[in-house]
C-alpha cells in the first residue's frame, strides 16, 4: 500500500515558537533532521515533516490509511491550536477523506445484549464496513445521543478538528474496548462492566439498551499485543476485554502470564490459554478499586526470575496504576519499551478524566 500524504501551511508571526514547541514536546520521536530548520517525528499513527521559513511553516503528514491521516491532522490541529491559540490558516491538501463525516465514524445498532456475569453486559452491534477496526488497536469511544433526541454527530473540519455538538445534542463519549469483532458479518461485542453504586451513563445504556437502538462509534486506537516473547498482563474488570483481546491473538511462540482482579468466582470468565497461565484474585464484597489486590501481587514477584525480555501491560484503577507504575518503572528498572500500564478508570471520576491525569 502506498503511502498517504497530506500538507498545509501555516503563515504566521509565531511560527518559529510554534515550531520549536513541537520539537520540545516530540523530541523522543525526532528523526536526525537534514538540514537546518527542518524537522521529522516518526509517531505511532504516523510521520510529520516540518520545514520553517521566517513565519511559514509547512508541516506534511504520512500515513498507511485513511483513517490513520486523519488522526495525524487532528494531532498536527490540536498542537497548533494549543501553541498559536487558534487553527486559522490550516487548511489540508493532498490525499485523505473530503468528506465532513469523520473516515473514522461509524453508525452503530444495538443487535442483543446478554449479561455474562453478575457485572459484565455484552452487547453485539452491527455496523457497516467495518474491517478498519479489526486492525490498529482494540479501542473505540462510544458515541451516546441523549435519550429521544435524534443522533447529531461530529464532523470534521477543514482543519482536521472533531466538530461536536453541544447543548441539547451534547454525546456522552467513552473509551471501550472491543471483545470480539466479525468482519464478514458486520458485527463485533463490546463488553460494560457493572460496578454496583458506580451507575456511570455507559453502564445505564448497557443495562437498558434495547435491539434496533443506534449509537455512534469511533477509532480504533490504543493498544495492541504486545511484541515480546513473554508478557505479563495485570487488569481489573475493566480490562478484561483488551487482556482478552490480546490472548485470543497471541502468537503460539509467546507466553502471557496473566493477574485478572474481579468480584468473586461468579465473575470468572473462560478465556484463551493454550499458551497463558491465569490466576483470578478475588475482591470479595470489597469495592472496585479499593483493594491494591493486583499491585499487592506484583510486589509478591521477584523480578530475578523473570525472562530478560518481559514486557509489562497492566490496566486498572487510578490507584492501582500508580503503584504498579513505581514498581515496574522504579523498583524493577524495566525500560520505557517493554512496559505499558494505563489507568483505564479512577473512583470519583467520569469518561476520560483518569487516563488524562495517567498521561
Amino acid at each position: 500500500m502506498n503511502e498517504l500524504i497530506a500538507e498545509t501551511l501555516i503563515e504566521h508571526d509565531d511560527a518559529a515558537t510554534a515550531a520549536t514547541r513541537m520539537h520540545q514536546d516530540h523530541e523522543e520521536f525526532l528523526v536526525s533532521p537534514a538540514e537546518e530548520n527542518t524537522w521529522q517525528f516518526r509517531l505511532h499513527y504516523g510521520s510529520i515533516s516540518m520545514e520553517l521559513r521566517d513565519r511559514r511553516l509547512k508541516i506534511r503528514v504520512f500515513a498507511a490509511d485513511e483513517t490513520c491521516l486523519s488522526y495525524m491532522k487532528m494531532d498536527v490541529a490540536h498542537h497548533m491550536q494549543e501553541y498559536l491559540g487558534s487553527t486559522e490558516g490550516i487548511s489540508w491538501s493532498g490525499d485523505g477523506n473530503t468528506s465532513t463525516v469523520p473516515v473514522f465514524f461509524r453508525e452503530i445498532t444495538v443487535v442483543s445484549s446478554e449479561r455474562i456475569t453478575p457485572h459484565m453486559q455484552r452487547l453485539r452491534f452491527s455496523a457497516e464496513n467495518i474491517a478498519r477496526f479489526a486492525v490498529g488497536g482494540f479501542h473505540v469511544r462510544i458515541l451516546i445521543p441523549p435519550q429521544g433526541r435524534t443522533p447529531v454527530w461530529p464532523t470534521v473540519s477543514g482543519d482536521g478538528l472533531l466538530n461536536w455538538p453541544q447543548g441539547e445534542d451534547a454525546l456522552t463519549v467513552r473509551i471501550y474496548t472491543i471483545r470480539s469483532i466479525d468482519v464478514e458479518r458486520g458485527l463485533f461485542d463490546i463488553d460494560f462492566v457493572l460496578h454496583p453504586g458506580l451507575e456511570t451513563p455507559a453502564a445505564l445504556f448497557a443495562q437498558t439498551a434495547q435491539s434496533g437502538d443506534v449509537i455512534g462509534m469511533i477509532g480504533p486506537g490504543g493498544e495492541n499485543v504486545p511484541e515480546a516473547a513473554n508478557v505479563m498482563l495485570f487488569g481489573d474488570d475493566t480490562a478484561l476485554p483488551a487482556i482478552s483481546r490480546m490472548l485470543d491473538n497471541l502468537p503460539e511462540d509467546r507466553r502471557a502470564e496473566v493477574y485478572i482482579e474481579v468480584n468473586g468466582p461468579e465473575d470468572v470468565q473462560a478465556l484463551p490459554a493454550k499458551n497463558a497461565s491465569l490466576r483470578w484474585l478475588f475482591r470479595a464484597g470489597r469495592p472496585a478499586g479499593t483493594t491494591g489486590l493486583l499491585s499487592e501481587t506484583l510486589r509478591k514477584i521477584d523480578p530475578s526470575t523473570l525472562p530478560e525480555d518481559i514486557y509489562v501491560w497492566a490496566g486498572c484503577e487510578f490507584s492501582d496504576f500508580k503503584e504498579i507504575r513505581k514498581i515496574v518503572r522504579k523498583e524493577w528498572g524495566i525500560p520505557k519499551e517493554r512496559q505499558l500500564v494505563v489507568a483505564y478508570w479512577r473512583r470519583g471520576a467520569e469518561g476520560d478524566e483518569a487516563r488524562k491525569e495517567a498521561a
